[in-house]
């Protein structure tokens, strides 16, 4: 069996473990703020956990495409497409799923577009959707092209978009209503299937913003690069000496570079601000940064001190089957919801009666029994995630 790169397990698997936490609060309502989403410029720690595990793509990315251009581009296409309508299928399907809601006392099918009001309708784009995307394309640049090259593209496709967000924007063109992107995704999409968290039609994943989402890939993979070619790869597995010349050039160089990003991100977000929402070039540059710092500091830990403790060993386990996790994580949630338990007068389901009488009842501020739900839900998936690590089976798309 081939050799797994440690660090990245980790480092994959944090963002999984943070992705599941962040996305099913007991109670939204109630949700610490660091927890949240920024309402629109700016950033918090859960604006960082998207883009991390786009640059972990990337850096497995990396192990990859050498082996893939080995084997010539009819097996590279033929993998690198595969896999992406397989996540891309995932991923809408998690939207539609169950594929049933409860009207009433019956059953009834979720339309793809509704009956009743068709403006609603099964949301096409998404987490995985863009995953999706942004790894065929990021593929397909690194199959091509050498890094050098791939760093000139990256710095054109970014400069670009800010092109684009600011001459086809309309009033402040970073705003809500003024960012150019949602008028596309209302052209290709329609109303019925895009995103209405804002109050509006405007979904976070659009076309235009997987755009940068893809440099963001790209980064990971070149990071991967740099750290698979300054360092001998067997360091990646084995206890090193920290004295170590050859590794601590290495590690140092990845954490200026990172430092080095995070100045040019700041300086730009002064004309092009920091948002997720619309993905802009800044927060590329931004959350890069910081995940190669992050990163960094993961390598000279759990790889070259060679420390392999409860923390590592529990992200450890998420990393291996990361894709498999998140999906889990959307599903289980969504079948309970089918589940009714009378109640007074209504009907609840066994997760809303888990956190009304059992996590709201706990001591503290309502946001604490929000937080608990949550990390019961992280637990719950771990234990699957373990079982499956323990079971040496890995779910892979």
């Amino acid at each position: 069996m081939q050799q797994r790169y440690y660090s990245l397990d980790v480092f994959r698997g944090a963002t999984v473990a943070l992705m599941i936490l962040v996305n099913n609060p007991g109670k939204g309502l109630y949700t610490f703020s660091a927890l949240k989403h920024a309402s629109w410029h700016g950033w918090t720690p859960t604006d960082l956990v998207f883009p991390f595990f786009l640059f972990a793509v990337g850096n497995a990315m990396s192990f990859v495409i050498p082996r893939l251009r080995e084997a010539g581009e009819r097996i590279f296409f033929g993998k690198v497409i595969k896999r992406t309508v397989l996540i891309f299928l995932i991923g809408v399907g998690l939207n539609w799923f169950p594929f049933v809601k409860w009207s009433g006392d019956s059953l009834v099918f979720k339309e793809w577009i509704n009956s009743d009001n068709p403006t609603y309708g099964i949301r096409i784009l998404g987490v995985l959707q863009r995953i999706a995307i942004s790894y065929f394309f990021a593929s397909v640049l690194a199959y091509y092209f050498k890094p050098k090259s791939l760093i000139y593209i990256s710095m054109s496709i970014l400069l670009a978009y800010w092109f684009l967000c600011t001459f086809f924007g309309t009033g402040d063109p970073y705003s809500l209503s003024g960012w150019f992107g949602t008028k596309i995704d209302m052209q290709v999409f329609g109303a019925a299937h895009m995103f209405k968290g804002e109050g509006v039609p405007f979904d976070p994943e659009g076309l235009m913003s997987t755009f940068p989402a893809i440099i963001q890939v790209i980064l990971g993979y070149l990071a991967g690069m740099y750290i698979r070619e300054q360092g001998n790869t067997n360091w990646l597995w084995t206890k090193l000496p920290a004295s170590s010349e050859r590794y601590f050039k290495m590690l140092s160089g990845l954490m200026v570079t990172g430092f080095i990003i995070l100045m040019v991100a700041w300086i730009w977000s002064l004309g092009f601000p920091i948002n997720k929402k619309i993905w802009t070039s800044s927060f590329v540059l931004h959350t890069t940064a910081l995940a190669i710092l992050t990163i960094g500091g993961v390598i000279w830990y759990a790889d070259i001190q060679g420390v392999r403790n409860g923390l590592m060993k529990f992200f450890d386990v998420f990393g291996k089957n990361a894709l498999f996790i998140y999906v889990l994580s959307g599903v289980f949630p969504k079948t309970l919801r089918l589940i009714r338990i009378e109640e007074e007068e209504h009907f609840t389901n066994p997760l809303r009666w888990f956190y009304k009488n059992i996590c709201a009842n706990i001591p503290g501020p309502p946001e604490l029994g929000s937080l608990i739900y949550s990390l019961c839900l992280v637990v719950l998936m771990w234990t699957i995630a373990y079982w499956l690590d323990r079971k040496k089976i890995y779910i892979k798309v």
